[in-house]
C-alpha cells in the first residue's frame, strides 16, 4: 500500500529517503533504521521546520535498496502541510517491513531509480536525495558512471553512512573507508552533507540532525562548487 500525494500546494522541497536493506542489513538493524526514521520526523523541531512555512509544503517519499534489481518504493511521493500528515507518514514508515534480505549494495542502480522518482515527484523548488547505508558499493553500475550519464542533475544527494565499529561482516566497510566513499562517490551538488551515525543505534539522531538541515538551509547561501560539509557534526 503505498500513500498518495495529497492536494496541489505550492511546493518548496521534494525529500526523497533511500534506505539500505542489503545482506549486511541484520532484522534488528533494519528495525532500527526504520523506526529511527519513524521517530525522526515526529521529532517536534522536524515537524516545526516541515510546517514552518504555511502554504510552502514538502514533499516526502521514501524507497529501500540493494541490489541491482532491488528498489522498491516504501511511501509513495506525499504532500506533507500539516502534523497530522507528519504524523501518518511516520505511522506508515514505521509498520513497514523489508521484503528480502540476501541482495548485495548497488549504489549506481539505487541512483538511477532515484533519478526516476524524482521524475515523478510533485513540481518543487528544490529536490534532495538523502542516502543511509553501512556499506560502500560492491554490485553494477558504479556511481560515477550513473551521474555521468546525466541523472540527478538538479538535486542535492547527501548521505548518512552508519559506521559499525566491530562489525566488518559482508558488505561493511571500515570507518575510513564508508566515510570517505560517501564523501567522494555519492554525494553531490552545492552544499551537499554527511552527517554520519554510529551504529544503527545512533540512526535516530543522525537523521533528525540532517532532516534539520535539509529542511532549513538557506538555498541563497550556497556557493555553487563549494566544498562537501564534513561528516562529523
Amino acid at each position: 500500500m503505498l500513500l498518495p500525494a495529497a492536494g496541489h500546494a505550492a511546493c518548496r522541497i521534494a525529500l526523497l529517503l533511500a534506505l539500505d536493506i542489503s545482506s549486511s542489513v541484520d532484522a534488528g538493524e533494519d528495525a532500527q533504521q526504520r523506526q529511527g526514521l519513524a521517530a525522526a520526523l515526529m521529532a517536534p523541531d522536524v515537524v516545526a521546520a516541515i510546517t514552518a512555512v504555511p502554504g510552502q509544503a514538502v514533499a516526502l517519499s521514501v524507497f529501500e535498496w540493494s541490489g541491482q534489481q532491488q528498489q522498491d518504493i516504501m511511501l509513495d511521493w506525499m504532500v506533507l502541510q500539516s502534523p497530522a500528515d507528519v504524523q501518518a507518514a511516520s505511522a506508515f514508515i514505521a509498520a513497514s517491513r523489508r521484503p528480502y534480505a540476501e541482495f548485495s549494495t548497488a549504489i549506481g542502480q539505487m541512483l538511477v531509480f532515484a533519478d526516476a522518482q524524482f521524475r515523478r515527484a510533485p513540481p518543487c523548488d528544490r529536490q534532495v536525495l538523502d542516502v543511509s547505508g553501512d556499506g560502500v558499493h560492491n554490485d553494477g553500475l558504479l556511481p560515477a558512471d550513473a551521474y555521468a550519464a546525466g541523472i540527478l542533475p538538479d538535486v542535492m544527494v547527501n548521505g548518512l553512512p552508519i559506521v559499525e565499529q566491530d562489525d566488518r561482516a559482508l558488505d561493511h566497510a571500515a570507518d575510513d573507508d564508508l566515510v570517505s566513499h560517501y564523501q567522494t562517490q555519492l554525494i553531490r551538488g552545492a552544499g551537499a552533507f554527511l552527517i554520519r551515525a554510529d551504529g544503527f543505534e545512533d540512526y535516530e539522531r543522525a537523521m533528525q540532525r540532517k532532516l534539520l538541515r535539509e529542511l532549513t538551509i538557506q538555498v541563497g547561501a550556497l556557493q555553487p562548487g563549494g566544498p562537501p560539509q564534513s561528516p562529523h557534526q
